[in-house]
């Protein structure tokens, strides 16, 4: 009865949405910023009994080896526990972390880090260059088959020159490889843990964070407490943090207004307004890097046809999608990659012209449409974006099943797959951020030839040649303007050859009581907790 309920409301709403924007053109204004509304600044504090927390989130948490993840969320939790040697502040601008200092060469071929002194790792392990070895060596040695082994695939060599000096020499020049190490991937963990835990480290962190691992159950809850002995005077300051998976964005909600949650993300879009100022709630959205498409496996028909792909681009509304899924928090994707990522190129949109898909499909012989499906998260705005598109290509005569699916299953069955020809996805909804800020991590692990699954996340299985001469140029140059120009090329071709539906790039939500400080969301989407405190 709940879900025939809330389907029966989701319909009116698109129906009314769609009323609307039939008689409307131009871009699409969003709801007002809801911190703007409520002036939630001027709430006395809401109560807080004790020193710890608990934070809400959307998806069930896949590993904590930072080696081995593939999905912001668990990069976010494992931020309290792991550090690297470089990272990003809330504005995704590149800070020293367990590195001082660090150089790269002219060349773009070698990086020297610096690094800081008298830090311990929570077993008691020493940091130093040798433990900062071990860990790239780990996560750059194929044989090892980690999800994050693209990104450090092209390191030739590395040294542990004393204690505290450490040097990756790399196989061809790469001028992002940088911004490689300031991602989540490359953060560091204990040698003596993942010598004991060997696979199993990805239940059992040890890291040099603010907080330490305390126990996951995996059904409910993951909760790290505070580490006495950080390296950073002040910090953390409070206790511990509960991260609880919470799918339901009603449930989510519920758990903040009646303080059960201190902080939530995301925050569900078309209750952002309604709830912020009220019950000492604040709702922050920001523009981020995340984009939301759906990709079609280009390898099975009929996906393998462009005209295909290009009308399934075309017969999709992206502003009634951003209206309805989204309430307007965000923007329409103009490009296979956000605006904020470096080298970012606009192109022209496709527009939403029903005739024009038809007559597409008409021509690669799908004149009465064909039926598929599309797999995706099962918490709410991933299923309510994959009716959306159900509904939408159902105008002409594409039958779409959804297929939602727990986050490790999820996984399982796209990222997991040896061969190509085993895979049996067709259409993916998902999204990326590109946590290095950098076009080419907005683009290689996604698009490019030899990055389909397991080796990356090219769940497309597209491959262009002179795409991945493109991307091959964009890497093995210093250059800015000739990394320009050949990012730009490919943006161009790929947004052409319409491996995904592009849809949009969204804010990030999330929700706060107002007496918790320290706590934000990245560009990127990632959640930052290691300044959590609770002012009284």
């Amino acid at each position: 009865m709940f879900k025939k309920r809330c389907l029966f409301v989701w319909l009116t709403s698109l129906l009314a949405v769609l009323l609307v924007l039939a008689g409307c053109s131009g871009s699409t204004s969003k709801e007002p910023n809801p911190s703007k509304n409520a002036n939630p600044k001027n709430q006395s504090l809401a109560k807080k009994e004790g020193n710890s927390l608990t934070i809400a989130i959307k998806d069930n948490l896949v590993s904590m080896d930072p080696q081995d993840t593939n999905d912001t969320l668990s990069g976010s939790i494992q931020s309290t526990l792991l550090e690297g040697l470089v990272g990003f502040d809330k504005d995704m601008k590149m800070i020293p972390v367990l590195a001082e200092s660090y150089k790269a060469s002219k060349d773009a071929k070698e990086i020297t880090f610096n690094l800081r002194k008298g830090i311990k790792f929570h077993d008691g392990a020493p940091f130093n260059a040798k433990a900062v070895k071990v860990n790239i060596d780990r996560v750059a040695n194929p044989d090892n088959k980690l999800k994050r082994y693209s990104m450090f695939e092209l390191v030739e060599k590395t040294e542990a020159i004393d204690d505290y000096t450490f040097k990756v020499t790399l196989k061809k020049p790469f001028g992002a490889m940088l911004n490689n190490f300031a991602h989540p991937a490359a953060r560091i963990m204990s040698p003596k843990a993942i010598k004991k835990y060997g696979k199993d480290v990805a239940t059992h962190p040890v890291g040099t964070g603010p907080f330490k691992f305390s126990e996951w159950d995996q059904s409910d809850h993951l909760t790290v407490v505070k580490n006495p002995d950080y390296w950073q005077a002040g910090l953390p300051k409070v206790d511990d943090i509960k991260f609880k998976p919470v799918p339901e964005n009603g449930a989510r909600v519920a758990m903040l207004q009646t303080g059960e949650a201190d902080f939530i993300y995301p925050i569900p879009t078309e209750q952002a307004a309604q709830i912020n100022g009220k019950n000492g709630i604040v709702v922050e959205n920001k523009p981020s890097i995340v984009a939301r498409y759906m990709s079609m496996n280009t390898t099975k028909k009929p996906f393998n046809d462009v005209r295909v792909r290009q009308a399934i681009n075309y017969a999709i509304n992206k502003e009634a999608f951003l209206k309805v899924v989204y309430r307007g928090y965000g923007s329409e994707m103009d490009s296979i990659i956000p605006e904020g990522l470096q080298f970012y190129s606009k192109q022209t949109p496709y527009p939403y012209d029903l005739e024009k898909a038809k007559k597409l499909l008409k021509e690669a012989g799908y004149e009465n449409g064909f039926e598929t499906k599309v797999w995706g998260a099962n918490n709410s705005d991933a299923m309510k974006a994959m009716e959306f598109i159900q509904q939408q290509l159902s105008q002409v005569g594409i039958k779409v099943n959804v297929v939602p699916m727990e986050s490790g299953t999820l996984s399982d069955k796209i990222w997991s797959v040896q061969n190509a020809k085993d895979a049996e996805v067709e259409l993916y909804y998902g999204g990326w951020s590109s946590s290095t800020g950098d076009a080419d991590w907005g683009i290689r692990p996604l698009l490019a030839g030899d990055s389909a699954p397991p080796t990356s996340y090219n769940v497309s299985y597209y491959e262009n040649k002179k795409v991945d001469e493109l991307i091959d140029a964009g890497l093995q140059t210093a250059d800015q303007e000739k990394r320009k120009e050949a990012y730009a090329e490919m943006q161009e071709i790929i947004w052409k050859d319409a491996p995904w539906a592009y849809l949009m790039v969204e804010d990030t939500m999330a929700g706060k009581k107002n007496y918790l400080e320290g706590v934000y969301l990245l560009p990127d989407g990632a959640l930052s907790a290691s300044e959590a405190e609770i002012k009284r």
